[in-house]
């Protein structure tokens, strides 16, 4: 279990409560965008389902899909 002082943390004007949800997002945020965790278990580390994850890292800037040069290619090519 990892454990952190949050009052330490803490802002003006933020609860405690708010701090340690948005840090647990923003960890599973980064574990999600360097390939540690997938996108369903970087919901579950922040008490999201997994499309609720998936929108919320977009909201963040974050690329929700890693699809290389030929893989956008042949995603988007006309369907003759």
């Amino acid at each position: 279990m990892f454990e952190f002082p949050i009052e330490a943390l803490a802002s003006p004007g933020s609860s405690p409560a708010s701090l340690a949800s948005e840090a647990k997002f923003m960890l599973a945020l980064k574990l999600f965008e360097v390939g540690r965790l997938s996108s369903g278990k970087a919901g579950k580390l922040c008490d999201m389902g997994r499309v609720e994850f998936l929108f919320a890292a977009g909201r963040a800037g974050a690329s929700v899909v890693a699809l290389d040069d030929d893989e956008l290619s042949a995603e988007f090519a006309p369907n003759d």
